[in-house]
């Protein structure tokens, strides 16, 4: 089955975040929600360890659910699926999750992520966060690259890997540091994964007329 022959989504959109850190990702979703800039709803969230990102989600009223520490891919798996089934779950959203989804069957063609590079530069196991924005740097000190930015994708049964739904990006400047870049690519992202996902909702739509 590809994304094209997924049952039509709820409305608004049903989605269940993941993630590992502090939660800016998920704040940018709530606030577009709130906003109505983006018809979804957030019924379920699941943490990879306790963090703050967990505890906003908490504050928020979504139901929160914590991985345990040694959880085999399996379990993690069949824990997805339960957790998709219960809450009616349209899309998957990595926001800062650090660990490697099991795309079961469930949720094949179901899991997006946002990466901080452009794809599929800078990415795979152990590029996330400042490694990424130093690794870029670097690169563009060396005249490799004079761009970088942010891709969202379907996320596969490899790290950032998987089919392309929107890239930004913006140059990267002489005097960048990581820090600097990042937060230049952090705009870009709070941009890319609305838009992405409305147009997940818009392609959906489409294909269930």
């Amino acid at each position: 089955m590809s994304f094209d022959a997924l049952p039509r989504f709820h409305t608004p959109m049903r989605l269940m975040v993941m993630l590992s850190g502090s939660g800016t990702t998920l704040d940018n979703l709530i606030a577009h929600i709130e906003s109505n800039e983006l018809n979804a709803t957030i019924p379920v969230l699941v943490a990879s360890r306790e963090c703050l990102g967990a505890q906003k989600a908490r504050d928020s009223g979504i139901e929160t659910h914590i991985q345990p520490a040694k959880q085999s891919p399996a379990d993690a798996g069949a824990m997805l699926d339960e957790l998709c089934d219960q809450h009616a779950i349209d899309l998957v959203v990595l926001a800062g999750y650090l660990k490697l989804v099991p795309i079961t069957d469930r949720v094949r063609h179901r899991v997006v992520n946002i990466h901080p590079s452009l794809l599929p530069s800078f990415g795979g196991k152990g590029m996330h966060g400042m490694r990424v924005h130093q690794a870029v740097v670097n690169a563009a000190q060396r005249g490799e690259v004079s761009d970088s930015g942010c891709t969202v994708h379907f996320a596969a049964d490899e790290y950032d890997t998987g089919s392309t739904i929107v890239q930004l990006c913006c140059p990267v400047e002489p005097a960048d540091d990581a820090q600097a870049l990042a937060s230049r690519v952090f705009e870009l992202e709070c941009r890319a994964y609305p838009l992405a996902l409305k147009k997940l909702i818009e392609r959906n739509a489409l294909c269930n007329a």
